[in-house]
């Protein structure tokens, strides 16, 4: 029985792992399928790609600049209130946005932008939007 039991558990030398003659089975070659690689295409700048990049980043900087996102100087409490604070961050804009926030909001309008476009392109609406 423990000999049994120390054949089906694998070995180790240090870091690398070795099989004795006696443990290693006789599996059947795993075939990897064929992989493609996901591709999207821009190829103007009024695509349906190119639109919804600019809409997200746009809607993402239009919601941390007038309030309704959280930013440097508008922190979120624990009930999702925005509360003003002073960052300390020096800006010109008479709302407080500040260079991190602009960094930040078109950083989160990317994120979302290309979750839109993948998501589109892997369910197949954005092959229908282009044509």
């Amino acid at each position: 029985m423990a000999s049994q039991l120390s054949a089906a558990v694998p070995q180790f030398h240090g870091l690398r792992g070795y099989a004795s003659p006696r443990s290693v089975a006789a599996l059947p070659p795993v075939r990897a399928g064929r992989k493609r690689a996901q591709g999207i295409r821009c190829d103007y700048i009024g695509s349906a790609t190119n639109q919804i990049m600019v809409l997200s980043t746009t809607l993402m900087l239009v919601a941390g600049r007038f309030g309704l996102a959280p930013s440097a100087n508008r922190k979120a409490t624990a009930g999702l209130k925005l509360e003003s604070r002073d960052s300390g961050l020096q800006t010109g804009d008479p709302a407080g946005f500040t260079l991190a926030d602009t960094l930040a909001c078109g950083a989160v309008g990317h994120i979302i932008g290309v979750g839109i476009v993948l998501g589109l392109k892997n369910t197949g609406a954005l092959d229908q939007i282009i044509g």
